[in-house]
């Protein structure tokens, strides 16, 4: 395979009349890296998929693979591989000639596509099915088919539309296993486009968040999901709680806040300086709060007990706002609080962020 290239994606518009698709973007992605591109529907990630591959022409900004600038190159010179969502296989083509499309189009001879073709099939684990068709595979193999095709043209860059959205659950997690160490084996710069969070912060080696058009964050998944820098990745990436309250105080590290709520809790630093005395929104994860004993909690009352495993979710409410989602570890046999439990909250200190209120 050819070594992955890094992606710069440098200063990236695109308008439709009025509309603005997707607003100053700055990514530079590393060779070899796999990079999602997560967000709500209308987000821009498709559009920005659809500029590096040559589909669209940015209204401003430029693309540039390895040392070279993309945007007077058509798709088909762009050495790129695309796995659209519907795998857009060719119904009359067997597996094998599928696989070997791109080069045929590329005038490769006959004897290096069949070559190439079943060198790939192995790979994903199809040699065996080289001359069925597709709608005699199963929707997982057809996604590995897809794969094949977009690698057999040795790119640069592979580009991957929610290639996992038509699978079931199970199999879903099975393909994201196994696209994961194709992309390792193959060692190409990956681009994926994904609304589902868990997807991005598994498989990506860094994450890039995108709203409105605009980039939120674009950091190491730990890092998007542990420290978000913006209140729409923390709501959006993982479970949130969110707490009003006041900020007291706050140095380099760490920020205290009174909370509507009751109580006191230590929050990480704001990403920027906020003023004493301003209005802000707490975040917390659902593993950061546990129900305690001690008299210094927020009091609260359990309203529902959901079993999930080996974790339980409690729903507590505590003052006037929304209620709160608290993940607990299940010990076997251990009974569940019932609903009208008095209770009270603890907060771990410092894994709270916190944002300026709107």
């Amino acid at each position: 395979m050819a070594e992955g290239r890094s992606v710069v994606i440098d200063g990236v518009t695109h308008r439709y009349g009025e509309s603005v698709a997707v607003e100053g973007i700055n990514l530079d992605i590393r060779g070899g890296e796999l990079v999602s591109l997560l967000g709500p529907s209308g987000c821009g990630k498709t559009t920005l998929l659809r500029i590096v591959a040559g589909f669209l022409r940015q209204t401003e900004g430029r693309v540039i693979v390895g040392d070279q600038v993309m945007d007077d190159l058509p798709p088909s010179r762009r050495a790129v591989g695309i796995v659209f969502q519907n795998y857009a296989l060719f119904p009359h083509l067997s597996v094998a000639e599928n696989v070997a499309y791109g080069l045929a189009a590329r005038g490769a001879p006959k004897v290096e596509q069949a070559a190439e073709a079943r060198r790939l099939l192995d790979l994903v684990q199809l040699g065996a099915m080289a001359e069925r068709y597709p709608r005699q595979l199963s929707g997982g193999q057809q996604q590995r088919v897809a794969l094949a095709r977009a690698l057999a043209i040795r790119p640069a860059v592979l580009l991957l539309d929610e290639p996992f959205a038509a699978l079931d659950k199970n199999l879903r997690l099975d393909m994201q296993i196994e696209v994961k160490r194709l992309q390792r084996v193959a060692g190409v710069t990956t681009i994926l486009v994904t609304h589902d969070q868990e997807e991005a912060l598994s498989l990506s080696d860094r994450v890039a968040v995108l709203s409105q058009g605009r980039l939120e964050q674009f950091a190491a998944p730990t890092t998007v999901y542990d420290a978000p820098e913006t209140l729409f990745v923390n709501t959006f990436v993982g479970s949130a709680n969110t707490m009003p309250g006041v900020l007291l105080d706050q140095d380099r590290a760490s920020a205290r806040i009174a909370l509507d709520a009751g109580g006191e809790i230590v929050a990480r630093a704001p990403s920027r300086r906020i003023a004493s005395g301003a209005r802000v929104v707490a975040c917390l994860r659902p593993e950061h709060l546990r129900l305690t004993e001690e008299p210094e909690g927020i009091a609260g009352v359990v309203e529902m007990a959901l079993p999930l495993g080996p974790t339980v979710v409690h729903e507590v409410r505590v003052g006037a706002g929304s209620p709160l989602k608290i993940a607990e570890p299940r010990l076997g046999g251990a009974a569940l609080r019932p609903p009208g439990t008095a209770v009270r909250v603890a907060v771990a200190p410092g894994l709270a962020s916190a944002f300026p209120a709107a």
